[in-house]
């Protein structure tokens, strides 16, 4: 079952896989992918490894918060843990430096290897006990602590010491709701996500015959020249299209070309010049018939909207414009789009 934001356990009953496990109104229903008989017992084992890393990740969220909490009286107020990613809500801006003073300080408390214990103080022992909670809680409430570090109310498995943790690594960064959204990873989670990572960078020195420290230098190199190429090819393919245009016949009356790549901003410029040549219906559609087309169509004495509205209710086209412009776009073959335009 969900606790606290963190993901059930996994594991199996008898030969069956546990699919889900949640708790309501006091019933704990587990979800399995094969029936059993009422009344049946079985027996259940747990996913170790799963829990484990679960344990790795809350554990280091505890150590995390308690000190953004003390260190900026920031508040953890969402946190998530799928086997995925991990997240953290804080309701208070932390700079970039902040984020990683605060890493530090977390994997330094795992490196003293800390004891974090569980305990249920009572009533009067809980009304002198500074520990942090989401929510006003009722009944015996479980405190989880991290000895001279944190104290909070929860009811997750935890690691018995911080060293089980292993390290504490943050991914990523944003603002949200206000405050910040912090994802992180600890443990063998962060240990795999370093290797997919590594894995990536390799291939990419590889690839570009490079060492590690002159990758980002090299990806910045070749954006600039793919920039630059982009540019000469956008400014050959605009004086082809002149070309082809200054070819076609002056006395039709309707001109639809298919190209299969034209910048957007050209599709218009393209159009307008057609327009000042021909009467009719003045289109160009840029894509191909696999993945669609992006288009505008003009027309000096045609209603453009009309031509919009045939679209869509025979091509399922999208898009809009004025009575003299439309633009958009359509998923089908070209053929058919003539066929839609000039019947």
């Amino acid at each position: 079952m969900t606790l606290g934001g963190q993901s059930p356990d996994k594991g199996k009953l008898d030969g069956a896989n546990v699919l889900d496990v949640q708790i309501k109104d006091e019933i704990i229903t587990h979800y399995v992918d094969m029936p059993f008989e009422v009344g049946a017992k079985v027996h259940g084992t747990v996913n170790w490894k799963h829990r484990f890393y679960n344990m790795q990740q809350h554990s280091g969220e505890h150590i995390f918060s308690g000190i953004v909490h003390k260190r900026f009286g920031y508040d953890n107020v969402g946190f998530h843990l799928s086997d995925q990613i991990v997240t953290m809500d804080f309701n208070g801006i932390l700079s970039e430096q902040d984020v990683l003073d605060v890493e530090y300080a977390v994997n330094e408390v795992i490196a003293k290897n800390v004891p974090i214990t569980v305990s249920f103080p009572s009533d009067e022992e809980l009304e002198k006990l500074d520990y942090r909670s989401k929510k006003e809680l009722e009944g015996p409430i479980r405190i989880v602590t991290v000895e001279g570090y944190d104290i909070c109310a929860c009811c997750a498995p935890h690691v018995k010491r911080t060293g089980e943790i292993g390290m504490l690594k943050v991914m990523h960064v944003q603002n949200y709701k206000g405050g910040v959204r912090i994802v992180f990873l600890c443990g063998f989670r962060a240990l795999e996500a370093f290797n997919e990572k590594n894995s990536i960078v390799d291939a990419l020195v590889n690839m570009m015959s490079t060492n590690q420290e002159n990758i980002a230098d090299n990806i910045i190199k070749l954006k600039d020249e793919l920039q630059t190429v982009k540019g000469k090819l956008a400014a050959a393919n605009k004086q082809l299209l002149e070309i082809e245009l200054n070819e076609l016949d002056p006395n039709l009356t309707d001109v639809i070309l298919f190209k299969e790549q034209i910048e957007p901003r050209m599709l218009r410029e393209i159009v307008n010049q057609l327009m000042e040549r021909y009467s009719g219906i003045c289109a160009v559609f840029s894509g191909d018939d696999e993945s669609g087309y992006q288009y505008v169509i003009g027309s000096q004495t045609l209603d453009c909207k009309v031509i919009a509205e045939k679209m869509k209710n025979e091509l399922l086209a999208r898009g809009g414009g004025s009575n003299r412009m439309i633009q958009g776009s359509v998923v089908t073959e070209a053929t058919k789009i003539r066929d839609c335009l000039v019947k």
